[in-house]
């Protein structure tokens, strides 16, 4: 399903989707709930389908189901045993916080994936703070990848793991609330922490008691329980990235909607790593809207990345269009996602002319002149969609391939932007 850009510019009104990550840890949190939770704006997308199967199997019950709204019936901690393998489909989220709580069970739970999720989403930390919790919790085929087999229950204890990746550490916080006795998380390294905040707001949201040092020392309770609950999801602010930097590079202006900066998103950043590159952008935090001025030209600079990781492929689009080098560094779990973004997005630009030095760790981009090209996006939506727009500030047209993968987190991008008024087709 390739995706058609040619050189254009673009002016008017764009609503940005709902947060994936708020939307996911909403279901987990609604199957955990004791009576029924109403999630309404959810993001309808493949990884909110296979958190919704995995509830299920888990014993929530799906109530209702609007193309805005779920309510769902919870279980009151006490999960039921799932009688088939979870498939977490490309959901690295699903993946680890189906696992950590699968471990609360006294049967065997077996979680895998796609191919991405089987090869390139590292289980292991997750697994080795199971083990130290009590748990059997083994990779199927030895290597630290799904598919991965857990019996439980764990107990209330001391585990360490490592902490690069937040979402291993998000699972067990929140599995270890709902154990009879106060645990605590030894971190190494820990990044990510915007999304480990995200998961402490939740928590805190719903009295499950939890304290932390550093993001390396965590404090959890236990003995978790609350009633069901109503919650409108956010707008996505790592999706909003996409048109502002499409308004950037095409010097045009936009006007965005649905767009929440006083939420606990890490990518809200990336706005001030944008203003620092000198886009002009008016936020009105009432209305929830920013509004994206005509700018005319960028500076490059340094970015550490690491508190907006998924930001990399499309800052890296953006920063082609600079007057000056940009670095971006901090950033080497950007390797482990659904692709190795460094080498993915650092190789696909080339082809349309980018000069780009790769690092273990980030990337060097320097200024160059973007010529359309035939793309990849290593079956990735954020490569795909930083190569669409990159595509709209290229001489000649642009082919990106293979983007169902966008369904994952901006079902609408082809129709959003076309309304907005770029040369965009596809589906």
């Amino acid at each position: 399903m390739p995706i058609f850009v040619d050189k254009s510019q673009g002016f008017g009104n764009v609503c940005i989707p709902s947060s994936k990550s708020h939307t996911l840890r909403a279901l987990v949190f609604a199957l955990m709930a004791d009576g029924k939770s109403t999630i309404h704006n959810y993001l309808p997308s493949p990884d909110t389908e296979a958190m919704l199967l995995a509830i299920e199997q888990l014993g929530a019950r799906i109530i209702v189901r609007t193309s805005s709204r779920l309510e769902i019936e919870g279980v009151a901690g006490r999960l039921q045993p799932p009688s088939n393998v979870i498939d977490a489909g490309n959901s690295g989220i699903v993946l680890r916080f189906i696992g950590a709580l699968a471990a609360l069970l006294p049967t065997y739970t077996v979680v895998t994936g796609d191919l991405s999720i089987r090869t390139r989403r590292v289980a292991s930390p997750l697994l080795e703070g199971l083990r130290g919790l009590g748990a059997f919790a083994e990779s199927c085929r030895c290597d630290g990848y799904a598919p991965i087999l857990i019996k439980g229950p764990i107990q209330g204890g001391t585990a360490t793991l490592s902490g690069e990746d937040s979402q291993p550490v998000s699972s067990l916080l929140i599995a270890c609330s709902f154990l009879s006795s106060p645990s605590k998380l030894y971190v190494r390294n820990p990044g990510e922490k915007p999304w480990i905040e995200m998961t402490l707001h939740w928590m805190q949201k719903l009295g499950l008691a939890v304290s932390h040092h550093n993001f390396s020392e965590y404090l959890i309770s236990g003995k978790g329980k609350y009633p069901g609950f109503t919650v409108s999801i956010p707008g996505d602010i790592s999706s909003a990235a996409f048109p502002i930097a499409a308004a950037l590079i095409t010097q045009s202006e936009l006007f965005l909607q649905n767009i929440d900066l006083s939420d606990v998103q890490g990518d809200k950043k990336l706005i001030d790593i944008f203003m620092q590159m000198g886009a002009h952008i008016e936020i009105n935090p009432k209305e929830q809207t920013l509004f994206v001025k005509k700018t005319n030209s960028l500076q490059g600079i340094e970015a550490d990345l690491n508190d907006c990781i998924d930001a990399l492929p499309v800052l890296s689009a953006l920063a082609c269009y600079a007057n000056t080098p940009t670095k971006i560094k901090n950033a080497s779990i950007a390797r482990k996602k659904e692709s190795d973004r460094i080498q993915a997005i650092a190789s696909e630009l080339r082809k349309m002319g980018a000069s780009i030095l790769e690092h273990q760790d980030g990337l060097t981009i320097f200024p160059a002149s973007l010529t359309g090209a035939t793309v990849h996006s290593h079956f990735d939506h954020r490569i795909a969609m930083a190569l669409a727009i990159a595509g709209f500030g290229a001489q000649g047209s642009t082919c990106v391939e293979e983007t169902v993968c966008i369904q994952k987190t901006y079902p609408d991008f082809v129709k959003s932007l076309q309304q907005a008024g770029f040369s965009i087709q596809g589906s």
